[in-house]
């Protein structure tokens, strides 16, 4: 009897159950290519059914995926897929089919491109627009005598969008080595791509396909039925000859044809094999595909199937647990609008992720203030800059993970000229299935160092209300919020925020022999370890710091100064809260007196992905973690009658 939820128990595919490698696929002749084409589509929405993942991008690249295997001599050749949200077939077809079922699980495959994972994967991602600059770095190593083939950067409308892919292309086509670039314009980002860009690669769609080949495309047209062939042979000589008709990538430097159906797999073979056998300089392919393509649930639904979770391949209906609390994100979406809703001059940034960041909610009430500048962190930050010193008060709600990118923005626009920015910082913490690409761990200690920030986390989901309200109020200099994924905890909720004092901890349980300091999310696993703790007869205070800078210093020292044992706690990498508090009882020469100081962080290594409690007991932080760190320091102590000076 085949086990529940095991590869076997999928349905049978004939031709897909001869491809164990790429290899297999490039023995096959061209005309049993989309029948593999049609098994692997099956395949990914039995496997992502069971697992949840991102499937409408998957979908969209079934016959691209094929044909590029096809046609390049992977693992030779190097293939890097861009963000690698859409490498579930090319996962299937190069080894791993085996293993989707645990795609996104403890200890199974990663749901992005993962270089430890298979010689396949050349180059891990998960954050948009490096693909290019990748693949240019495998060229070049190439040229200077390294076993590389040729090099493949596959990247999506969306992500060509960043300046990091534009500052790739320049390279490129300023070095002028073989290098190929597919670009897979399927309309459809996470959000709707937004800006000119997008026009411009509509424009060219719009034409219809094979519009502007040139060089190469001229093979291309001696395939096509004659009134098509002479059709596109006026457009390449209107669009290759006049000035005006030059793309940008050509001005970049790059052989420009397209856009192709990305499809049809014939007319894919056909273009790549072209490409392959006559490119010299760099060249982009523009392929033309349909996210979500072949299921009708994800063709239909507005976000195409981007990131789903478990569901009913019949009906698309996704398998939702009944949340017990608030949504963090949710809340932050809600409270912001009705603070905007208050104050005219709070406006909004998100860069692609509205939805993501809840700041669709506020999209749809006030348009006009809700500013999608696409995956443009950088160019966010600064925008948000000029906004504020413009005299709005602007919301840059960013990922932690995806704030990284703009550090250079904030140090220089923001923080060294005092401008009231806020930042909203989602996905503070472990985030559960997308692993440590996502992993929100290093915001507190790159933000805290920098002069005239002021660094929030919220406890709780109803600290996250008041602290939205601290942001909107505060006008004196940059401002950040960390909050984590996922529910809240069930705390009563408050009718409205109230501004919190600037810099100001709370104490929510008194104790005498360790103090338990939390700085943000963590503050219910604190309580739990302390609720453990009383039962051993050990009396725990648990604080909530709320502020890592300014260091609420009068709470530090009272709790230092009255315990045996005092214990930070927080979601973030070592050089965050924990090491401003030390840093505070050292320079204080509270230090030099007895009493104990442990500080309890995310370790110094990336955790692959789990669930988020999996991960956090993996990184040693779950409330039975800190009552064992508890237990360490203050039973000593207690037998030795240790008490700290007063």
């Amino acid at each position: 009897m085949t086990a529940p939820g095991s590869i076997a128990a999928l349905s049978p595919k004939p031709m897909l159950d001869r491809v164990a490698s790429p290899a297999d696929l490039r023995a096959l002749p061209d005309r049993d290519l989309p029948q593999l084409a049609d098994e692997l589509r099956r395949e990914v929405i039995e496997v992502v059914s069971q697992t949840g993942g991102h499937l409408g991008s998957s979908l969209g690249v079934v016959e691209l995926t094929v044909a590029l295997h096809a046609v390049f001599d992977t693992p030779r050749d190097k293939l890097i897929w861009d963000v690698g949200h859409q490498c579930y077939p090319h996962k299937i077809l190069t080894g791993r089919r085996d293993r989707m079922l645990t795609l996104r699980q403890a200890g199974g495959l990663s749901g992005f491109t993962k270089r430890s994972e298979s010689e396949y994967d050349p180059f891990g991602a998960a954050h948009s627009s490096t693909s290019i600059s990748a693949a240019l770095g495998f060229a070049m190593a190439r040229e200077m005598g390294q076993a590389v083939g040729d090099t493949v950067a596959v990247i999506g409308d969306g992500a060509i969008t960043a300046g990091m892919a534009y500052e790739a292309m320049n390279h490129a086509g300023h070095l002028g080595k073989r290098l190929f670039v597919i670009l897979n314009d399927n309309d459809m980002s996470i959000a709707p791509p937004v800006g000119a860009m997008q026009t411009y690669l509509n424009s060219i769609a719009s034409k219809g396909p094979l519009a502007t080949l040139k060089a190469i495309a001229e093979g291309l047209e001696d395939h096509l039925p004659a009134p098509l062939r002479e059709g596109a042979r006026r457009a390449r000589e209107m669009v290759g000859d006049r000035p005006t008709g030059v793309t940008l990538f050509e001005k970049l430097g790059f052989s420009y044809f397209g856009p192709v159906n990305g499809h049809d797999i014939p007319m894919l073979l056909h273009a790549l094999r072209s490409m392959r056998e006559r490119a010299e300089g760099p060249v982009l392919l523009h392929v033309v595909t349909k996210k979500g393509c072949g299921y009708p649930p994800a063709e239909g639904a507005d976000d195409k199937y981007h990131g789903v979770g478990k569901f009913d391949i019949a009906t698309g209906r996704q398998h939702k647990t009944p949340a017990n609390a608030p949504n963090y994100t949710a809340v932050f979406g809600q409270t912001l609008t009705e603070e905007a809703a208050r104050d005219p001059r709070i406006v909004a940034i998100t860069a692609a992720m509205p939805g993501g960041t809840g700041l669709d909610v506020m999209q749809k009430r006030f348009p006009a203030r809700v500013f999608d500048v696409g995956i443009a962190e950088q160019h966010g930050v600064t925008f948000a800059a000029g906004l504020a010193a413009g005299g709005m008060k602007p919301f840059c709600a960013i990922y932690s993970s995806f704030l990284q990118r703009g550090y250079d923005q904030i140090v220089h626009d923001v923080a060294l000229q005092n401008l009231p920015v806020r930042f909203m910082i989602d996905r503070a913490g472990l985030v559960g299935q997308d692993g440590a690409t996502h992993a929100g761990a290093f915001d507190t200690m790159f933000l805290a160092n920098l002069p005239n920030m002021t660094v929030m986390a919220a406890g709780d989901e109803a600290e996250l209300v008041h602290m939205i309200a601290t942001a909107a109020a505060h006008d004196d200099g940059p401002i950040s919020l960390r909050y984590p994924r996922g529910e809240g905890v069930g705390v009563p909720m408050p009718d409205r925020g109230e501004p919190l004092a600037i810099g100001k901890g709370r104490i929510l349980r008194e104790g005498s022999d360790v103090a338990l300091v939390s700085f943000g999310a963590h503050l219910s696993e604190a309580l739990a370890a302390a609720t453990i703790l009383e039962a051993e007869g050990i009396s725990a205070t648990v604080a909530d710091a709320r502020f890592a800078k300014p260091l609420d210093q009068g709470l530090i020292d009272q709790l230092h100064r009255h315990h045996r044992a005092l214990v930070t706690l927080e979601q973030g990498s070592t050089g965050g809260f924990g090491a401003l508090v030390l840093h505070h009882l050292a320079a204080s020469g509270a230090l030099d007196r007895r009493g104990v100081v442990r500080t309890m962080t995310l370790p110094d290594r990336f955790i692959d992905q789990a669930s988020p409690a999996q991960m956090y007991a993996w990184a040693g932080l779950a409330a039975s973690d800190i009552a064992a760190t508890v237990r360490a320091v203050v039973l000593p102590a207690r037998s030795m009658g240790v008490v700290n000076l007063r």
